[in-house]
């Protein structure tokens, strides 16, 4: 799966994320650019990008939900000592956001300029962008794109096999995207029914509309009369299902399911992945595919 030039194995990258997630070991002594990643997404592609000849550290651990991450010191003293520092800005995880500020190395919000950022739903008031750019393979395409040219900046003699790996990851969410696209093209429901509101990326690339039952922050309590809009809206598009997350409670969608006469399934906004998941070499590009399968179920597509 993992290439550098080539290609290397799927073990040594779930050493490297058993290590990262644990948050134990010390800084390689070998010379390699040392990278911390916020989360999960960002991990996969710089253990992609970099391959063998980095290594990299995941800050937020194992099964943990990253919207309000706390760090430990030894993950701020990590951070400050970093070769290159990937995170995701514009306050999706604050605390990791102020920790940068003291990042000796290179620091990279994978955002980029903030130019094909959605704007946040209304009535979402820590944040003013929707972040979740992940969930849409063209727009982790681009993410993957600033990693490579921010390994390249760190450690210029090997920028050919980081743009060679990169490369062929790209060409992976190529197929992927390809895949979402015919297989989202014809369905008997077009609007997918949320926990939070982290798709609408995902949606808007493949012709969908998505209705949350949360803001973009998956722990943010809807209000009655949302829940009771939802419901009827629910019930009037005879939507089949009521999507929830496995790293947050079920609860709400399961109320709101019960409530409408319909059932439940997981929809997977890969923000980080359980350890089972890591040891069983589930990846963004499997957890994606199964998210197209539960989405096309759910849809009624053909």
């Amino acid at each position: 799966m993992r290439r550098l030039g080539v290609a290397i194995g799927m073990a040594a990258v779930l050493v490297a994320s058993g290590a990262a997630c644990g948050g134990a070991g010390s800084d390689s002594a070998d010379g390699r650019p040392q990278v911390v990643a916020s989360f999960y997404p960002l991990f996969e592609a710089a253990q992609r990008v970099g391959g063998d000849l980095v290594q990299v550290r995941n800050l937020t651990p194992a099964g943990s939900e990253p919207h309000d991450l706390e760090l430990s010191s030894r993950q701020v003293d990590r951070i400050e000592d970093a070769t290159v520092v990937l995170f995701l800005g514009r306050g999706f995880q604050p605390a990791l956001e102020k920790a940068t500020e003291r990042a000796k190395g290179l620091k990279v919000d994978v955002l980029g300029d903030g130019s094909a950022l959605r704007p946040a739903p209304a009535g979402d008031d820590r944040l003013e962008v929707d972040p979740h750019v992940w969930l849409d393979p063209a727009e982790f395409k681009a993410i993957v794109g600033r990693v490579a040219t921010a390994l390249s900046d760190a450690d210029p003699a090997n920028r050919a096999a980081y743009e060679a790996n990169a490369g062929a990851y790209v060409r992976e969410l190529d197929d992927l995207d390809a895949s979402f696209t015919a297989g989202l093209a014809t369905c008997a429901r077009r609007t997918v029914v949320t926990s939070h509101a982290a798709f609408g990326y995902l949606t808007a690339r493949y012709g969908l509309s998505q209705a949350a039952i949360a803001g973009l922050e998956p722990e943010s309590e809807p209000s009655p009369q949302r829940l009771a809009d939802l419901t009827a809206k629910v019930r009037a598009d005879g939507t089949t299902t009521v999507f929830y997350e496995t790293l947050v409670s079920p609860k709400v969608a399961e109320s709101l399911a019960r409530e409408a006469g319909v059932r439940t399934a997981v929809l997977d906004p890969l923000e980080g992945l359980s350890q089972d998941d890591a040891e069983a070499g589930r990846t963004y590009v499997s957890a994606m595919r199964e998210n197209l399968a539960a989405i096309r179920l759910a849809l009624g597509c053909r």
